[in-house]
């Protein structure tokens, strides 16, 4: 495959991005309406692609398996979306932006990536607000900011704790405009299968009607894949339970290559498990760490109710140990100090394993309709679910599975090793590092569909404009089509006892136990042992009723299940691979003499991007060696 290209332009890094824009080759306007663009997934970078793209001129097809793009995952983000506004006049600028990502990343991401997105987060915010995002106001009408894990500004953009939902609903109203003008083609309750290459480029895709079962060919000049993450990897995460990673799993496999698959981030503030029989967790937004401080008992064992233990026997044990950051230290260092806690045996509940989060405080010093402003639903949610009143006693929070950095590898134009094949959003792996900072999450999806794609994509459709609308009756459709279905039959013809459910639960927590918050030689060894074995018994004796050619969910869930037993392998080899801890990646050999995350920069400085050599053998490594020219690689400290 030769050396990776990033094709990161040429020049200073605050003016990279303007000189790409204004040497970009350029397709007109005539010529953009005889172009056809795939896009898959409506979450705020998949429908911001397709809308962005359908004003410029472009005939864009749109798929989803959700029954309407606006239920699409980034609905369920909370807290806010960054953008380096400085309304408060606190010193926030794109550069201190970019560092923040850069440092909460671990310094395991790409430096023109990163500040491009900070970038282009002033115009986010701009464009949401013009499409009437209704984000939170101070007294005198400027939008309202908060502060978030991992900075000391205050640069995040909220709308009570539902900022994903109504940044959705603005970016649903913008692609029902193209629907209608005719620019975008909505196809609902469909599941991509496949991607077709023709001559080695992207040209289609093979989908599966969820409803009727009926297989279906499209094809395009171009395809983007918006499909979101694989956290649901350990069954029980804050995902939507039909969140998977079969589209860029299908496009690995076809030749785009995987990043970091090991970079998975554990969110600290989600509702503990309750019982056996949870298909997911629920998210508890990072914001309430702004008002609410995370403490244990100091003492072992204590079972007393949270508000009869006195503040001297209270441990607030991030603001103890992280005394500059307190309880906005990044998620990845909250997590780990909050399973330390309970790994020592002071954790709270029956199980053990949750701390609390207490609003006692900022409810006696701001008044209870403040709090109740800034965090309503959320209170109401965590209420619905546990039977307690966050006004009167403190949550009970616990990690758990959440966003994933690592993805499809992309260079700075946002393309896959195969040309053509685009991902964005949380599909590829490029602003991140090892560690997402809170609300760079809806920042980076929205500047990647609204800003960044549309400007990138023209770089390849510029040499399209002399390719006719391609047939979906060519070899290559039909060869695609004939392996989907082939797999279709496979999984019904095994005729075993177990549902796909019931695999990806036990898969969940395999690498929940060994690959999970933290790592080591020996669990991830065991663990690969534990997959195949695991991996051979689906396909003995797997069972899934019906037909393909009908609503069949069940198939629908043993396509992904097996898709994830193969990312599973590769995740873990990929942590293994990595004899370092950073970010979320935490190796316990490797680690400081106060605990914390032990980089090893002479040896790992550089992105891993996973080949796919073929069934059953092993996947070949590729580095991409990161650079950094206007940050300094030390140690990160949250002290």
């Amino acid at each position: 495959m030769g050396k990776l290209n990033s094709k990161i332009p040429e020049g200073p890094l605050a003016t990279k991005w303007t000189k790409y824009k204004a040497s970009v080759k350029l397709v007109n306007p005539a010529n953009k309406k005889k172009l056809e663009i795939i896009v898959i997934g409506t979450g705020l970078s998949g429908a911001g692609a397709s809308s962005a793209l359908g004003e410029l001129g472009y005939s864009v097809k749109t798929f989803c398996y959700q029954d309407s793009p606006r239920r699409a995952h980034s609905v369920a983000a909370q807290g806010g979306i960054n953008a380096a506004k400085n309304y408060q006049n606190d010193g926030d600028s794109t550069f201190r932006l970019f560092y923040d990502m850069i440092k909460g990343g671990d310094f395991r991401a790409r430096e023109a990536n990163v500040y491009r997105a900070a970038e282009v987060s002033n115009e986010v915010i701009d464009h949401y607000t013009a499409l009437g995002v209704p984000f939170a106001r101070d007294y005198g009408g400027t939008l309202d900011t908060r502060s978030f894990g991992g900075v000391q500004v205050s640069r995040t953009f909220y709308s009570k704790g539902q900022t994903g939902q109504q940044c959705l609903l603005g970016a649903y109203s913008s692609l029902n405009r193209q629907i209608k003008k005719g620019n975008v083609t909505m196809f609902p309750r469909r599941e991509m299968l496949d991607i077709v290459l023709i001559d080695g480029k992207a040209r289609g895709i093979i989908v599966r009607n969820l409803l009727t079962g009926e297989i279906e060919r499209h094809s395009a000049h171009a395809v983007v894949l918006a499909t979101g993450g694989y956290g649901t990897i350990y069954y029980l995460s804050t995902l939507a339970v039909n969140s998977n990673a079969s589209a860029a799993w299908k496009a690995h496999k076809k030749g785009a290559l995987f990043a970091n698959p090991s970079f998975i981030q554990i969110h600290p503030t989600c509702v503990p498990q309750l019982n056996e029989f949870q298909a997911k967790l629920t998210l508890m937004s990072e914001s309430l760490r702004n008002d609410g401080r995370v403490w244990v008992p100091k003492t072992k064992g204590d079972i007393r109710p949270a508000n009869e233990i006195p503040e001297e026997e209270r441990d607030y044990f991030l603001e103890r140990r992280y005394p500059t950051f307190g309880n906005l230290v990044p998620r990845d260092v909250a997590s780990r100090a909050a399973k330390e806690r309970c790994d020592a045996g002071f954790g709270i509940g029956e199980t053990g394993l949750a701390v609390n989060l207490d609003f006692r405080d900022s409810i006696k010093k701001q008044g209870k309709d403040i709090i109740e402003s800034k965090y309503g639903n959320l209170f109401d949610m965590y209420k619905t679910i546990t039977g307690i009143d966050s006004y009167i006693e403190p949550m009970r929070i616990y990690p758990a599975g959440h966003y994933t950095m690592g993805g499809l590898w992309v260079d700075y134009e946002l393309m896959t090793t195969i040309p053509g094949l685009y991902a964005i959003g949380e599909a590829n792996f490029s602003d991140h590092g090892a560690n997402r900072l809170g609300a760079a999450s809806l920042m980076q999806t929205s500047g990647d569909g609204y800003f960044i794609l549309p400007n990138t994509i023209s770089n390849y459709l510029a040499d399209e404009i002399r390719v006719p609308k391609i047939s979906t009756d060519k070899p290559e459709f039909e060869e695609t089509e004939k392996a989907v279905l082939e797999r279709l039959n496979k999984f019904i013809s095994i005729k075993g006892k177990q549902t796909a459910a019931s695999f990806h639960k036990r898969l969940g927590k395999i690498m929940w136990d060994y690959c999970g918050m933290v790592r080591n030689e020996e669990g991830l060894k065991k663990a690969l042992v534990l997959i195949k074995e695991l991996k051979d018994e689906f396909w003995r004796d797997l069972n899934v009723p019906g037909e393909f050619s009908e609503l069949n969910q069940e198939l629908e869930k043993a396509g992904r299940v097996a898709d994830y037993f193969e990312l599973s392998e590769l995740l873990v080899n990929d942590a293994l691979d990595r004899k370092e801890s950073c970010g979320a990646h935490f190796r316990e050999e490797y680690q400081t003499a106060d605990g914390e995350a032990l980089r090893n920069d002479e040896e790992f400085a550089y992105v891993a991007a996973w080949e796919y050599a073929g069934e059953g053998k092993p996947h070949i490594l590729h580095k991409e060696e990161l650079t950094f020219n206007e940050v300094e690689m030390k140690v990160r400290s949250y002290k």
